[in-house]
């Protein structure tokens, strides 16, 4: 992955995590900032899928890697909002 891959990466794991967010039921208590922290990882993880199992590069959108990134980013965020959302006395 090059340089500019991994800042197109970032940028789209900003929205890629807000796109998570929006698949998740109910209220998350986490920040915004932890909500892009989500999607970036995800993205990642999702394009490092999608390269693992073949479709990272097809003509067009990248619609399978796309939707890796975005279930990805759903898990995350329902993970860390289960995880931060408990308090504990």
């Amino acid at each position: 992955m090059t340089a500019g891959g991994i800042i197109t990466a970032i940028i789209i794991g900003a929205i890629i995590g807000a796109l998570g967010r929006l698949l998740v039921r109910g209220k998350q208590n986490i920040s915004i900032l932890v909500t892009i922290l989500v999607g970036i990882v995800a993205a990642l993880l999702g394009t490092w899928l999608a390269d693992l199992v073949g479709v990272k590069d097809t003509g067009g959108i990248d619609w399978i890697e796309l939707a890796f990134q975005i279930g990805l980013a759903a898990v995350g965020v329902a993970i860390v909002a289960g995880t931060m959302g408990r308090k504990t006395p």
